[in-house]
């Protein structure tokens, strides 16, 4: 089997979350044993998120430990990813759509 690479953002694709307030923020049901599934079949997962984006607040170890909590499998987890209203890309898949 070929190992594929996976990207997947944090809020409103796996974590349910209500504007910007990440402390409230609750898995969708099911979406983290689908993202699981794929890092047991040996799948790269990597998790990125905009959290504090704009901002400038750091949320990396807040964010860390609500992927540990919710036992989300992953080889990377990475801050840092842009703030933007579209993301134009040709292997773009939207969270709805793929889960």
């Amino acid at each position: 089997m070929q190992q594929l690479t996976y990207i997947f953002d944090v809020d409103k694709t796996i974590m349910n979350t209500q504007g910007s307030d990440y402390t409230m923020s609750v898995p969708f049901p099911g979406r983290i044993e689908k993202v699981n599934a794929l890092y047991d079949q040996g799948h790269k997962i990597i998790y990125w998120t905009a959290r504090g984006a704009t901002t400038k607040v750091d949320w990396y170890y807040f964010t860390k430990g609500q992927l540990d909590h919710y036992g989300c499998k992953y080889h990377e987890f990475k801050t840092g990813k842009p703030h933007y209203d579209y993301w134009i890309d040709d292997k773009a898949i939207n969270a709805k759509d793929w889960f």
